[in-house]
């Protein structure tokens, strides 16, 4: 029989059914009530993206289809196996995991950020990591405490 005829895999398939996991962070997963949910959503999403992939009668294109929500599946499950949910700050008084905090930078802006988890940190959105290098320099700090962020200071204005 010519290979023409056969449903082999050609090797683009391969490559593209084939993806290497989502890297796991060596930080803990510290997650808001939010991202908890978030990421229950998502594997949620991811679950039902791959059993519509499984649909598909064309082997090669339901492995191409199948082969990101597989991926995002394994990598949610672990995120959601190792999230250990923080309860909001219980105080304002010094800036915390969960804490929404406004800061003035030297150059005269004014940002506001909500510190969160990796996983639903978006500055876009308002929210950053606990990891990152602005969150790690206002840990701990309170009102009108100035502190550096890369090469600029920033003032903490308030704190929610």
């Amino acid at each position: 029989m010519s290979v023409a005829f056969t449903k082999e895999e050609s090797a683009e398939t391969a490559s593209e059914t084939l993806l290497p996991d989502r890297p796991i962070s060596p930080h803990p997963n510290l997650v808001t009530e939010a991202g908890l949910q978030a990421l229950q959503r998502q594997l949620a999403e991811a679950r039902q993206a791959y059993e519509a992939a499984q649909a598909i009668e064309d082997v090669n294109e339901k492995r191409r289809q199948s082969a990101v929500p597989l991926r995002d599946a394994r990598y949610l499950t672990e995120r959601l196996r190792t999230a250990q949910l923080v309860p909001d700050p219980a105080s304002t008084d010094t800036v915390a995991f969960g804490s929404t905090v406004t800061f003035g930078r030297a150059d005269g802006r004014v940002q506001t950020y909500r510190i969160v988890g990796e996983d639903e940190a978006d500055p876009k959105a308002g929210t950053i990591s606990f990891v990152s290098p602005v969150a790690r320099s206002l840990m701990g700090k309170a009102v009108g405490d100035v502190v550096g962020a890369g090469a600029q200071e920033i003032e903490i204005l308030s704190i929610a």
